[in-house]
């Protein structure tokens, strides 16, 4: 009887913010593990470990992803976009600028996650509904700010890519 020998660590190459990374990493490490703890990029957290509260969105080919729960081997060849590369040098991204002035974080812990997300959804539908942010973001818990805030930062956002927000 033979047994199949696992691999200690597998080559992973892939873009992270606009530049190439080759590491090896083990097999069971997650995306967030390898961001935080290998590239040293902490913005994206780690809070419920699950899926569940979005703190570790990242995207991966600009798609929302939970990075606590997708495998780092997953982002082989693809483009990961974390909170880190959203801003151009000192130039803030509207999306960060949009929090600030409205004030859609108090604690920040959840921030880099909502601002991904909202990226995604920019990216999708530049101009949207507040019924179609409350849909989008529902992945991505706040224990703060109960939410407007964070809805207004979005609205906010896309008035300030050029375009003008729609009410529900």
């Amino acid at each position: 009887m033979s047994l199949t020998r696992v691999a200690q660590s597998l080559p992973l190459e892939f873009r992270l913010n606009g530049r190439h990374v080759a590491l090896e990493v083990k097999p069971h490490e997650t995306l967030l593990e390898v961001l935080r703890e290998r590239v040293g990029l902490t913005g994206t957290k780690l809070s419920c470990d699950m899926q569940v509260c979005g703190a570790c969105t990242v995207l991966l080919d600009g798609l929302p992803v939970s990075s606590c729960t997708s495998l780092a081997f997953e982002a082989r060849g693809k483009e990961v976009l974390t909170i880190e590369g959203l801003s151009d040098g000192r130039k803030l991204h509207p999306l960060q600028e949009a929090f600030i002035r409205c004030g859609g974080f108090q604690c920040g812990f959840c921030t880099a996650g909502m601002i991904m997300a909202a990226k995604a959804l920019l990216d999708e539908q530049p101009n949207p509904t507040v019924e179609e942010i409350k849909h989008f973001m529902k992945g991505n818990i706040c224990r703060c700010t109960g939410y407007q805030m964070i809805i207004e930062s979005i609205q906010e956002a896309s008035r300030l890519l050029g375009q003008p927000g729609k009410e529900a």
